[in-house]
């Protein structure tokens, strides 16, 4: 009897075996055999947050965007569609937007969205309960109101040709009243993807959104964003399947055309060497016409990008279509005697020294660094080159203000507003250059009382040249990002701005 008893609980502890193999299985793999949809996503560095009241970093809308949802989302042409807003009235006024909310929206933690929920949501941005606004995008709003469980109102206090673009989630993502003060530690949205962990140097871990409001998406069912600043290194993650899908550097793309999907993205960002205006010699405009002089765009376009990029003159894109001024990229066409001239003019006839600060985030700032460097030195001017930390940048130069000249690709937005609202004089979060001009305030002001289109690309024009006249900035170039991602991925989209929306992507092999 007791050898049978040893032979029941063996079969017994093996049965137990098999069921625990069956439902666990590897990563990668679910319970009825199919392989499930995992995707590694590589990124420069960690988002500086994960609350998107409070994000401000381009880095960071790449991966959260996928959590959150607005009123509206962007389309990939820069229009709008309808996200938790389905539908929507103006009145004739200009003043009054009517919105129907979607039925059957949950957030992540399976509470159902309601009007109270964006109530809050625009309460908090502009802090009315505290008096602190965390955005300046609606210093415009009169009132809000939730007539009834389905309507939302929005009131303005004058009208604003730009104001369904404040409404996307990356301007106004929509957040539950009940995850008050935790949305940086556990973010809730409404989004395909929901949070599951941020593990900071490491990676950020997004799962599917079972209870998504589209039934169709998202296709994915777990995404992993994984911080990796060098590319070297992410070529080698990429070659060893260790991601799915990493930007590379254009000098590189030999060693991967062969064996993966290329796919190249117009960035629509603004790559700039800028000054802050506040500090000596930079307050002065011919110091700053006279660098615009003497930096070589196209050394910088050949040397960093391989030629991967188009030329600016301002702040804005040819992806912009009609609202880009075509000709500015010509105005300070390399011209080292005529720099010469202004900083004599200047009163520095033998140059000056100074420092450019750059984030170790992505090398391509160090290497633009390196040709301004040499092209500087040809008129006198010595430049040494700070290489920070990402969050120190933010902090430090972005935040604080605290920097002589610095190199950054401003990102791209949808709309025309957005691109140039960042010079506005008081745009305190913003306006980091410290970049002061009464017309150009002015004609950002107007521009959004216009609702003539015509009317508004002359403005927007006009205030393109104006920050071209006041070399603002050395405005270099809008360079394609190149994409390099694992075959049988489809589904990837490009947007007019920084964002790597997973919602459609998929495996197909």
């Amino acid at each position: 009897m007791k050898k049978n008893k040893n032979w029941f609980m063996l079969i017994a502890i093996m049965l137990c075996v098999l069921l625990i193999g069956a439902c666990s299985g590897e990563e990668g793999s679910e319970a009825n055999g199919e392989k499930a949809q995992v995707i590694k996503v590589r990124i420069n560095d960690d988002p500086d947050f994960l609350d998107p009241h409070l994000a401000t970093a381009s880095i960071s809308f790449q991966m959260i965007l996928n959590m959150f949802e607005g009123l509206f989302a962007p389309e990939t042409d820069g229009s709008l569609t309808p996200a938790v807003a389905e539908s929507y009235e103006l009145s004739e006024d200009g003043l009054t937007y009517t919105f129907n909310i979607r039925d059957n929206v949950k957030f992540h933690d399976g509470n159902a969205l309601t009007v109270e929920d964006i109530t809050y949501t625009f309460n908090r941005l502009m802090g009315a309960e505290n008096g602190e606004p965390l955005s300046s995008d609606f210093n415009n709003v009169a009132s809000t109101e939730a007539p009834d469980a389905d309507t939302f109102v929005i009131k303005l206090k004058e009208p604003n040709s730009n104001f369904l673009y404040s409404l996307t989630a990356l301007q106004s993502a929509i957040i539950p009243a009940s995850n008050d003060g935790n949305q940086n530690d556990n973010p809730i949205g409404t989004g395909p993807f929901k949070f599951v962990k941020y593990t900071p140097g490491a990676n950020l871990e997004l799962a599917k959104n079972e209870e998504y409001w589209d039934e169709k998406l998202p296709y994915l069912d777990k995404v992993t964003f994984v911080f990796q600043s060098d590319d070297q290194s992410a070529l080698m993650a990429l070659k060893a399947k260790e991601v799915d899908l990493t930007g590379v550097p254009a000098n590189r793309l030999a060693e991967v055309e062969n064996d993966f999907t290329i796919s190249k993205q117009n960035n629509n960002s603004s790559l700039i060497v800028t000054f802050n205006h506040e500090k000596e010699p930079f307050n002065d405009l011919r110091v700053r016409q006279a660098i615009n002089y003497a930096v070589n765009k196209n050394d910088i376009i050949d040397a960093v990008f391989s030629g991967y990029a188009t030329p600016t003159g301002s702040n804005m894109s040819p992806a912009m279509g009609d609202y880009y001024k075509d000709g500015l990229q010509d105005v300070y066409a390399r011209n080292i005697e005529k720099a010469k001239e202004l900083l004599a003019e200047a009163g520095y006839p033998d140059g000056f020294s100074t420092k450019i600060s750059v984030s170790s985030h992505n090398d391509m700032y160090s290497n633009i660094a390196q040709v301004v460097v040499e092209n500087l030195r040809e008129i006198g001017i010595n430049v040494e080159i700070e290489v920070v930390e990402w969050g120190i940048w933010l902090e430090r130069i972005y935040f604080g203000r605290d920097y002589d000249m610095t190199a950054i690709d401003l990102t791209g937005r949808p709309s025309a507003y957005e691109v140039l609202n960042d010079y506005i004089s008081t745009n305190d979060s913003e306006n980091f250059f410290k970049f002061k001009n009464a017309e150009f305030d002015q004609t950002m002001a107007d521009v959004l009382k216009e609702a003539d289109r015509d009317k508004q690309i002359e403005m927007y024009q006009r205030a393109q040249e104006i920050l071209t006249e006041e070399s603002a900035s050395v405005y270099i170039a809008d360079y394609q990002v190149l994409w390099a991602s694992g075959k049988g991925i489809e589904g990837l989209k490009s947007y007019p701005f920084w964002f790597h929306d997973m919602s459609e992507v998929r495996f197909t092999e």
